[in-house]
């Protein structure tokens, strides 16, 4: 099996490259196509005549979305149109990165995927517009939602957590949003088994379990040693962030049990990326 994973250079694609054996993985960046031109996709898909169209690029700044909203939906949505449309000319499958940004946050249960979609930000917008895109424009597709990653391979949360502990006794943490953090290298796992699967339609894929960031954060900071460092719990409010952000962002599991696939939790992956981390040479 021939799979093209576009956007191989950021910390999923460069997780799915290291984690995918046995079939034949097709790295592309920015590099080889702009998947907001049509005529790049169009040439890269016909040089690579792949099976699975794994589609990993995206623009991930959810603050810096709202004050470039052009930028946002240029990718995240007429970009992935264009991989779509391309895919069904060219019969190949396509597996979308969605998010837990599609939805506002005000569930008191873990979103299933027929649950309705009402973003709260302009970055979660652009990735619904990217879903609608894969479910109108191709013919044989998978839309993956997750949330929250982390991975040695880029910058995550707790990499930005323990740079600032390195030099600050005191951190200011949100406490007031609840979701579950899910490891880029667990992550990569489950959408090669789900497309050797020939997996279809929307699943949902997280590590399991749920927290705050402020409860991530603490985590995160005991199992490397840091404990020392206080954490000051603030609400969003409090952190004025550009972007709204939803409140409660879980995903449920029962997608991907269909498929007989489970993860881990959330706090067995932290020490997964912590060692991942240590071996990288970054973590001091």
């Amino acid at each position: 099996m021939r799979v093209l994973i576009i956007g191989a250079t950021g910390m999923l694609g460069t997780d799915l490259q290291k984690e995918w054996t046995q079939d034949e993985i097709i790295p592309a960046s920015s590099r080889d196509a702009d998947i907001r031109d049509p005529a790049q996709v169009r040439a890269l898909v016909a040089h690579t005549k792949p099976d699975w169209i794994v589609l990993a690029a995206a623009y991930t700044d959810v603050d810096g979305s709202e004050g470039n909203p052009e930028l946002a939906f240029a990718i995240n949505g007429q970009g992935t149109e264009n991989v779509a449309q391309v895919a069904r000319e060219f019969g190949a499958r396509i597996f979308y990165i969605s998010t837990d940004y599609v939805f506002d946050g005000k569930s008191t249960r873990p979103y299933e995927p027929a649950d309705p979609i009402a973003p709260l930000n302009v970055y979660g917008a652009s990735k619904a517009a990217g879903e609608k895109a894969v479910q109108s424009h191709a013919s044989d597709w998978c839309i993956a939602r997750t949330s929250w990653l982390f991975g040695a391979a880029g910058p995550s949360f707790p990499e930005r957590l323990l740079r600032a502990a390195e030099t600050r006794p005191e951190l200011s943490v949100v406490a007031d949003q609840t979701g579950s953090p899910t490891f880029t290298r667990d992550l990569s796992h489950v959408i090669r088994d789900l497309v050797r699967k020939d997996a279809r339609g929307i699943v949902h894929i997280t590590n399991a379990g749920a927290c705050t960031w402020c409860e991530f954060a603490t985590e995160i900071l005991r199992q490397a040693g840091r404990s020392s460092v206080r954490l000051s719990p603030i609400t969003t409010e409090q952190a004025a962030r550009l972007a709204k952000r939803p409140a409660y962002s879980v995903l449920s599991p029962a997608s991907l049990l269909v498929h007989r696939i489970s993860l881990r939790s959330w706090q067995e992956a932290t020490t997964a990326y912590l060692r991942d981390f240590r071996d990288c040479g970054k973590l001091r």
